[in-house]
């Protein structure tokens, strides 16, 4: 269960930048090729920050596809254009990042 590890990394980037002032909501935004399962993460996160609120903004996979130039969202994590196309840049879906805190 990786999303302990993230969750644990999580609530030590809130504590540094809290500067211990009480937190009351962290809002994340996770990408689909972190493959992080929401359920798992708001339990891990619970265990590292009792009593903060996460909530979680999820970005799908896109890819920019080098043959046919369309740009679109993947299904799954299986990096393939809808031409059938493996050569494809990914554009989006990558991100794990801390976008708010609201402090109490």
């Amino acid at each position: 269960m990786h999303e302990l590890s993230i969750a644990e990394g999580i609530a030590g980037e809130v504590r540094d930048r809290a500067a211990g002032r009480p937190v009351r909501r962290v809002t994340v935004r996770v990408g689909a090729l972190h493959a992080v399962q929401p359920d798992a993460l708001r339990f891990g996160f619970q265990l590292a920050a009792a009593g903060i609120e996460l909530v979680i903004e999820h970005r799908p996979a896109t890819v920019l596809c080098r043959a046919c130039g369309r740009e679109s969202e993947l299904p799954d994590q299986i990096l393939l254009c809808s031409c059938g196309s493996a050569d494809v840049a990914v554009t989006g879906g990558r991100e794990l990042e801390i976008v708010t805190m609201e402090l109490a």
